[in-house]
């Protein structure tokens, strides 16, 4: 019989951040820090609009770029949060979470061989997409001696006349890395000197947790909008995964090229979810401040906790993940994870899920109450006692 499968697709490898949760969901009294979700449930009073609008009958396809009221929630917001102005009609479109952005502007913006710099380690879905897309990956490797982020140097050197796009991802999956203003002034510079475009994923911009300072969008930076998509949603703000609901922002001529994979693929983002988020917009600060003041809670505490076993970790200021190396214990960090879940029943993600330039570090999420981290992470401490002490083979 013919071989009835895309080479491209056979050869890109499934999510290396399902592997252990898929161990883990197997076995007994384990704890789980592997999964980027809030612990949180969605605020009764999103839920409610929820639901009210099902019994309202709301059920219908809206529009395919979404309703209008929610387009007009989300370009206030992005004003009254990071001083973003968009055009509703034109310039908004409402996606099935961020991931369905991030892949129909890949496949509106790339041809055949274009190449896409993504910095790594970096979420999962940046390099198939643009292979899905027909670009070219360019990888970027973020160092810990500059906190993992993207220097201009570095982007430079990796330029060529066939670059086209920028995978911007901060705050950073699984890092927790950010870029403050003046990191991001130095890589626009870049972007405009060599005619690039940016895609900037903003998914966690609502969770950093530098003192007086807010999350900076590189498209708020002069000249930077007409270059830059900007891909935001409700997942992680407003611990609404379920709800699949994302949105993406940028250049008109950029949008309706993305419209036109959206309409054909999708037809619409789910009904009760735009609904819902309309509602989120309009009186959810107050959840999302009171979630942001926890995860840094959570946060504090597990750097607290490694300085004390004297496990290396660069202190992260956004997203719920901190990206402790493992680097000490020579051995993969698939290999660490694997023995760790075995030995101590704790599920972490190996950094290397993320790009080989995470290899030697794993990730760990604390979209997770205080309580359950406290156990995990006495369970690491032990693990790694134990390592050091040679009880454990390494």
């Amino acid at each position: 019989m013919r071989n009835p499968l895309s080479k491209e697709i056979v050869n890109i490898k499934p999510s290396g951040i399902r592997k252990f949760f898929d161990i883990a969901s197997e076995m007994d009294d384990v704890i789980s820090l592997g999964v980027g979700e809030p612990d949180f449930d969605t605020p009764w009073h999103i839920r409610d609009e929820g639901i009210y609008s099902l019994e309202k009958g709301r059920t219908f396809y809206t529009s395919n770029s979404g309703l209008n009221e929610l387009r007009i929630e989300i370009t206030k917001y992005l004003k009254r949060r990071f001083d973003l102005e968009y055009e509703y009609k034109s310039e908004t479109i409402i996606t099935v979470g961020g991931s369905e952005a991030i892949d129909i502007a890949m496949r509106a913006m790339l041809d055949p061989g274009d190449e896409v710099l993504i910095p790594q380690p970096s979420y999962v879905s940046y390099e198939p997409c643009c292979i899905l897309a027909g670009g070219k990956p360019v990888i970027i490797e973020l160092k810990a001696e500059h906190d993992f982020r993207l220097t201009k140097e570095q982007l430079e050197l990796a330029i060529t006349p066939k670059t086209k796009l920028l995978v911007l991802p901060f705050p950073n999956n699984p890092t927790g890395a950010i870029m403050e203003q003046a990191d991001l002034e130095a890589v626009a510079e870049v972007v405009k000197a060599h005619d690039l475009f940016v895609l900037s994923d903003e998914i966690y911009a609502e969770l950093t947790y530098v003192e007086g300072k807010g999350h900076v969008s590189i498209a708020s930076l002069p000249g930077m909008k007409e270059r830059t998509i900007l891909i935001n949603g409700f997942s992680k703000s407003h611990a609404m995964t379920g709800w699949r609901l994302g949105y993406a922002c940028g250049p008109k001529e950029i949008l309706e090229q993305m419209l036109k994979i959206h309409q054909f693929a999708i037809m619409c983002a789910p009904t009760n979810s735009q609904y819902a988020a309309v509602d989120a917009l309009q009186n959810g600060d107050e959840d999302v401040a009171l979630m942001r003041e926890q995860y840094n809670a959570r946060r504090r505490y597990l750097m607290h906790a490694f300085t004390q076993m004297g496990l290396e970790c660069f202190e992260p200021f956004g997203a719920f993940y901190v990206f402790p190396s493992i680097q000490e214990f020579g051995m993969t960090s698939d290999e660490f994870a694997t023995k760790l879940l075995m030995a101590e029943k704790v599920a972490v993600v190996p950094g290397s899920a993320f790009g080989l330039s995470g290899e030697g570090y794993i990730r760990i999420s604390y979209a997770y109450s205080l309580e359950n981290l406290k156990i995990a992470l006495a369970r690491v401490d032990k693990f790694i006692t134990d390592l050091r002490n040679g009880k454990l083979r390494g």
